[in-house]
């Protein structure tokens, strides 16, 4: 009888983190989530060093063993105009150094072969003003995939996925908000879980090192002054 295959998941108590780990569920998988909200497995901060290796230790101590890695948690913290230098490393400890440490902690317990899946952002390759501290997580992220993809070959894959507009409130999107988007429409959390579950399956198994965007097309839909009615208008 195969053993139960086992996943971790950070920030999985609402939004897309939620998403995933129900997903994971309805698989049959069991699911170790951390999150600073309330959830039925580990509540606390994953920017502390202690709390994350006090989680490691926990998933390793009840299963032993981990097929699947999604370093989903990140915040943002505003940016040049708003962010102290505080914030801005607050939420790189979130967005890059836990997945960092997480993988480190577990990789002598991965299930050969494991799935690391890392959320990134479309923000990783563009952006709006003032949001530097999400950007450069988004962007460290990206980095930080390609390396570990290289630094675990035969032991996980490493990818990452960098979602567009998701939205988490179960809301219908008509007019421009839809139209913008080359596919016709807004994002919703399970076009990034049949992202992961895809990139968790050993259909799966020659990709390595990538970062699949999911955003409907909209980083491929090129914007001037006056195309389609749109107007750059600065305040």
């Amino acid at each position: 009888m195969e053993k139960q295959k086992v996943t971790v998941v950070t920030g999985g108590a609402q939004g897309i983190g939620k998403a995933i780990c129900d997903a994971f569920v309805a698989q049959g998988v069991a699911v170790c989530t951390i999150d600073i909200l309330d959830n039925d497995y580990f509540v606390g901060d994953i920017a502390d060093e202690q709390v994350l290796r006090s989680f490691a230790a926990k998933v390793i101590s009840d299963y032993g063993k981990v097929d699947y890695l999604i370093n989903n948690a990140c915040i943002s913290r505003g940016g040049l105009n708003t962010c102290s230098y505080e914030d801005f490393n607050y939420v790189l400890r979130i967005g890059v150094s836990a997945p960092f440490l997480l993988t480190q902690l577990l990789q002598d317990h991965f299930n050969t072969p494991a799935s690391i899946v890392n959320i990134s952002s479309t923000r990783q390759l563009m952006s709006q003003a003032d949001t530097e501290s999400y950007t450069a997580a988004k962007g460290g992220i990206d980095a930080l995939t390609h390396a570990m993809a290289i630094t675990l070959a035969g032991k996980a894959r490493v990818n990452a996925i960098s979602p567009g507009w998701i939205d988490t409130t179960n809301t219908e999107f008509e007019g421009p908000d839809a139209s913008q988007h080359p596919v016709g429409r807004v994002g919703n959390p399970l076009d990034i879980v049949n992202t992961v579950m895809f990139l968790c399956d050993s259909k799966s198994s020659f990709i390595t090192g990538q970062n699949i965007t999911v955003d409907g097309g909209m980083t491929k839909l090129m914007v001037y002054h006056n195309d389609f009615g749109w107007a750059y208008k600065p305040e």
